[in-house]
């Protein structure tokens, strides 16, 4: 289970305590650099106020306030909350594409592409095995 916070700095955590802490689709995802079928998630339909944080360390990554239906089959969002995500370029599959990934522990958690709605225009498209919901109290 992901721990609120990292008693010691995530690139510190071997592989096998990675697996012992996740189970197979989030460590799959988050540290492999996996995705999950798209329409599988049932974070997909999560509706309540709330945050939406990583599966891996527990950090706050998105609002249920910029959540929103894409149509992609994955949660999406228009913002990140600040500083809860990174990016670097994927090159993968033979395409470029902007990969997202926790600013915390770095697990991979999706892509954002220039497609989404205003205010931003960003589409946040992220596995869902990569997250936990917290409702609002």
């Amino acid at each position: 289970m992901a721990d609120d916070r990292f008693e010691i700095a995530p690139n510190l955590i071997s592989e096998a305590e990675w697996q012992a802490r996740l189970d197979a689709d989030a460590y799959r995802i988050l540290r492999k650099h996996g995705t999950e079928r798209a329409g599988t998630s049932p974070l997909n339909y999560e509706k309540r106020e709330g945050r939406f944080i990583c599966a891996g360390c527990g950090q706050a990554l998105f609002s249920s306030a910029t959540k929103y239906e894409s149509g992609s089959g994955w949660p999406s969002f228009w913002a990140a909350m600040d500083e809860a995500v990174e990016t670097t370029t994927d090159r993968s599959h033979f395409m470029t594409r902007t990969e997202v990934h926790c600013a915390r522990c770095e697990g991979h958690l999706g892509h954002v592409f220039p497609d989404g709605p205003a205010p931003t225009g960003a589409r946040f498209c992220i596995n869902g095995a990569a997250l936990k919901f917290e409702p609002e109290a």
